[in-house]
């Protein structure tokens, strides 16, 4: 019986890295869609959302099955529990990739336009998202405060590129609703990485059975 539970167990962990890669890839495809002004590349992203939507209905499906059938305790329980609350911030990630990949097509921004800044808080996330998921697969709570701690970095960045947009905006010869689209973007990945730390969070939950506030 414990067998049976320990082989379930495994292929959550597999599926949550399957979904986690699937982030990762939407990120840096929305990146590259910004940093090249490439509308078909963006055109591509929201694919890949739609793929995370689908893993996380899969995911809470497995879960719910485990919890039903196999009624876990300690440990077991909170590995359950700390899946179905991570899945919820990759999937948005996910969601917070295709608004990216909305906002260069819709809005036609191009690599011309200055996105370099916001280029560097796109790395810094796309980081944030791997470690996060990297504490998760080796079970590491150091990793998980280091994606934690982190997050000031990616705080720091969007408070740049927000002042510099401000700059911008009030120069006559700016473009005010291409800022304000770059402004945007800027905030969907200072949300992504608030997303990266609920993840590490709930790693560490996972092991310790504490979670961090």
């Amino acid at each position: 019986m414990r067998s049976k539970f320990d082989e379930q167990l495994e292929l959550l962990n597999k599926e949550l890295i399957q979904m986690g890669a699937l982030c990762e890839s939407a990120i840096a495809m929305a990146s590259k869609a910004l940093a090249e002004g490439n509308i078909k590349l963006a055109g591509r992203v929201p694919e890949l959302s739609a793929e995370i939507g689908q893993k996380e209905r899969d995911i809470e499906a497995m879960c719910m099955k485990l919890l039903l059938q196999q009624q876990p305790v300690a440990k077991d329980l909170r590995v359950i529990s700390s899946a179905l609350k991570m899945v919820t911030d990759m999937e948005r990630i996910g969601d917070n990739s295709g608004d990216i990949a909305e906002i260069v097509t819709m809005a036609n921004i191009t690599a011309s336009d200055n996105t370099a800044h916001i280029q560097d808080m796109a790395r810094a996330t796309i980081k944030m998202v791997t470690d996060s998921i990297d504490a998760f697969v080796k079970k590491d709570v150091d990793l998980s405060n280091a994606v934690i701690a982190y997050d000031d970095v990616v705080d720091g960045l969007f408070d740049e590129i927000k002042t510099d947009l401000i700059e911008q905006f009030g120069s006559p010869e700016s473009n005010g609703e291409k800022i304000l689209d770059l402004l945007m973007i800027a905030k969907y990945f200072e949300r992504m990485g608030d997303h990266a730390v609920e993840i590490a969070k709930w790693v560490i939950f996972s092991i310790t059975g504490h979670k961090k506030e």
